[in-house]
């Protein structure tokens, strides 16, 4: 994954990607020009596959290599003190970093031997959490295969593991009901054919050329070699080498396309002609969903312009790859996640949460008890999750809204202290909230039509009252079901002043 701090220099070369992320609303082009390798699929892709990924909600992101046996530190110094970030340690400089420390690493996969890794205990507990799919990593950066990859000895195979990972994880997920997508780097900081800037020279360009045959005879590969999965997710993409590269990359992507057909891949994989990334220089996405949300959730639905995305998000800061200290860090509680999962699926986003496991395939502690906690909340409330959609409502200061067919949920996180929950209804509309409940809870609430007379107000207002005795210490979720309004406001004349 991204690491902005390290990102300044590697090996002497500056690498801060374009258009890696984005921070806000995206600015449309004020000109339109001819583009010729642009996105392949159509806009808004209606196929059971794209149903499948708007219907998730809630995912799991697995980082997985030889990184997780440092586990973010060596010798006592860690990503606290002046390591890089755990998948990104190999990368380590400065005056902390241990002498020899590439070779060091570059030896580690001798060392690998996960004999507690049991991929239907990881999938069990990702179907307990709710998770409808998840991402995994067949490579990162350091180029290390967690599959027997005919096209590179730096894989699973030459270690005393031996076994093909990535097969137990797909064959895993995909019996317990899980969709699979793989994670895929095509930065390899050890790879000697692999170039950071443009290549110039006519032996630059044969070595990169090289690399490319290589990224693409991977990439086949992983797509014969597990033909379940359901999409790729690309990083490692915002070099100049790759970025120069388009019409490769264009043809690949066909190319993926056309041996998976309904493949699911994100607006990371590659750029236009002009070096665009994510949208082309029209504005238009690169892929079938934005790939841009890590780490951060947009503020308004309206930033998104309809299009499909999702967010990946760590427990701690930044810890991707497994992290032995979590001390003096803030890390994520199950709160804070439900809450940013409910912003994500109100915005018609999936939520992705990161797990990284130890080096002998067990997760952090942590993590177990953050999955243990999500799956409780989910079991009672997991229809406002799946298969709901963007409400066209005010923003609620309670809560998030989701709505499917003809109910309405709102998620509290703020309860009100007087117990009644004021929900805004345009006047126009045609539909008003006609019975309530909270989900998991017997009892239906008292609706009320409450009509405050504000000069020029847009809506009006039904009030759901709360029973005082409830009491609950997660969000809760309240179900209403939408339906033709009875109630009929008189109008009094305005009183003029």
């Amino acid at each position: 994954m991204l690491n902005k701090i390290l990102l300044s220099t590697i090996f002497g070369l500056s690498i801060i990607p374009a258009n890696a992320q984005w921070n806000g609303p995206k600015k449309k082009p004020t000109e339109t020009k001819e583009i010729k390798y642009g996105s392949i699929t159509p806009k808004h892709r209606t196929d059971a596959s794209m149903e499948a990924f708007r219907n998730y909600g809630l995912g799991q992101f697995i980082h997985w290599g030889v990184y997780a046996i440092p586990g973010n530190e060596w010798n006592g110094v860690s990503a606290k003190g002046g390591a890089a970030a755990s998948e990104w340690i190999r990368s380590w400089s400065g005056k902390t970093v241990p002498k020899d420390w590439t070779k060091i690493y570059d030896n580690l996969y001798k060392q690998f031997d996960p004999k507690s890794f049991n991929a239907n205990a990881w999938a069990k507990q990702a179907k307990d959490m709710g998770a409808k799919y998840m991402i995994f990593t067949t490579k990162h950066h350091d180029g290390f295969a967690l599959w027997p990859t005919k096209y590179s000895d730096y894989n699973i195979t030459k270690t005393p593991y031996k076994k093909d990972i990535i097969k137990e994880v797909v064959d895993a997920y995909t019996e317990a009901g899980i969709d699979v997508y793989l994670y895929f780097s095509v930065l390899e900081w050890n790879n000697p054919d692999y170039m950071y800037k443009a290549p110039q020279t006519e032996e630059e360009k044969k070595k990169y050329n090289r690399f490319l045959q290589y990224t693409r005879n991977q990439l086949l590969e992983l797509l014969d070699n597990y033909p379940q999965i359901k999409g790729l997710w690309f990083d490692g993409t915002w070099d100049q080498a790759w970025i120069q590269s388009y019409d490769f990359t264009y043809n690949l992507e066909k190319e993926l396309r056309d041996k998976h057909p309904g493949l699911v891949i994100g607006s990371r994989f590659r750029n236009d002609e002009f070096g665009s990334r994510h949208f082309d220089s029209n504005g238009d996405l690169l892929g079938d969903y934005e790939q841009g949300w890590e780490r951060k959730l947009p503020a308004k639905y309206e930033w998104l312009d309809g299009n499909d995305w999702d967010a990946v998000m760590t427990i701690p800061p930044n810890g991707w790859g497994y992290m032995k200290d979590w001390s003096g860090i803030y890390t994520k509680t199950s709160d804070d996640l439900i809450e940013l999962l409910m912003k994500s699926v109100s915005m018609n986003g999936n939520f992705v949460l990161n797990f990284g496991p130890d080096g002998l395939g067990k997760m952090h502690p942590g993590e177990d008890k953050i999955a243990k906690e999500i799956g409780e909340w989910m079991k009672i409330n997991s229809e406002a999750v799946y298969g709901v959609r963007h409400a066209n409502l005010d923003e609620s200061k309670y809560g998030y809204f989701t709505q499917k067919e003809d109910n309405l949920y709102l998620t509290v996180f703020n309860r009100p202290v007087n117990n009644i929950i004021r929900i805004a209804i345009d006047k126009k509309a045609t539909e008003i909230p006609v019975s309530a409940s909270i989900i998991g809870h017997q009892k239906v609430l008292e609706v009320k039509h409450s009509d405050m007379g504000f000069d020029l107000d847009k809506n009006t207002y039904y009030d759901i009252l709360l029973p005082k005795d409830y009491n609950s210490n997660k969000a809760f979720v309240i179900k209403m079901k939408m339906g033709k309004s009875v109630d009929k406001t008189e109008k009094l004349m305005d009183a003029k002043m």
